[in-house]
């Protein structure tokens, strides 16, 4: 059975879908995007993902007003699909639309709105013995906080830790770590969890955002400030954490192991709070 894909407004097999060669996204990576997980059928922090998918719409101007109806349209995608009792994604990509190229916005153009849902499962492994990551030059753009498509720099970053053995690339702007190519990341020092402040460098991460709940509720002292290159080789402990990742420790950056090389205890009940709320779904 073809997979069936949301495409304007319209259910159909993904083998059927056509857009435009003169859409926006194609031409100038001129859209945005959103991913969210379901857990059994059921979604993880929907209202987050909506206000950011809501916020990043407002930034870059494309009048899109039917965000009310996704949920209705992902949970269809699910059943249609046959994922509505597993753990799966919702891609959701949302561009301003097609027309002749120029660079300004054009006058009278309506969005291109798709969809897809995929299997979205855990990694056992990864979550228990944690993974490797490197650190690379922030090269990207000055409105990180914008779940943009275009992502060069993150694909090229991505392919650099791929090429080194590594799960994850680290970016690195004026000595200062700011996040992954597709994750937010925090470290550990004496208890302490750090990480870099929400601003126009990074993007406001839904999955961060509950560990700073999860902190919260058990007396973890969070800091946010951006942490210098220089101190990760002192830090205790590391996390990527996202959609995709969850929560996931981090044994070693570059050719450096982090504490014992092993995932770390602050870390790990971060994880297992985490992971408590994906089960009360």
């Amino acid at each position: 059975m073809s997979e069936i894909i949301y495409l304007n407004g319209n259910l159909i097999p993904k083998t059927e879908a056509t857009i435009s060669p003169e859409d926006r996204g194609f031409n100038f990576a001129d859209g945005i995007y959103e991913v969210i997980k379901y857990y059994g059928g059921k979604p993880y922090r929907y209202a987050d993902h909506l206000e950011r998918l809501k916020r990043s719409l407002n930034e870059v101007q494309i009048e899109y007003r039917d965000t009310d109806q996704l949920e209705f349209v992902f949970q269809e995608l699910l059943e249609k699909n046959g994922l509505a009792n597993q753990e799966a994604g919702i891609y959701l990509q949302i561009t301003r639309g097609s027309h002749s190229r120029i660079h300004r916005f054009p006058n009278d153009i309506k969005p291109t709105v798709y969809a897809t849902v995929f299997p979205f499962a855990s990694k056992p492994d990864q979550l228990k013995n944690g993974v490797k990551i490197i650190t690379t030059e922030d090269i990207r753009w000055l409105r990180c906080d914008i779940k943009s498509i275009s992502l060069l720099a993150n694909v090229l970053a991505a392919q650099k830790a791929h090429e080194q053995d590594a799960d994850e690339a680290i970016f690195i702007r004026n000595g200062v770590v700011t996040e992954g190519s597709h994750s937010s990341f925090l470290a550990v020092k004496n208890g302490i969890v750090y990480t870099h402040p929400d601003s126009n460098q990074i993007l406001p991460g839904i999955t961060k955002k509950v560990v700073f709940e999860i902190c919260k509720d058990h007396n973890i002292q969070v800091i946010e400030e951006g942490i210098p290159a220089s101190d990760l080789a002192n830090m205790d402990e590391m996390m990527i954490v996202g959609t995709g990742s969850e929560v996931t420790p981090v044994v070693q950056f570059d050719d450096i192991l982090v504490g014992n090389g092993k995932p770390g205890p602050v870390t790990l009940f971060i994880q297992e709070k985490f992971f408590d709320q994906t089960r009360l779904l």
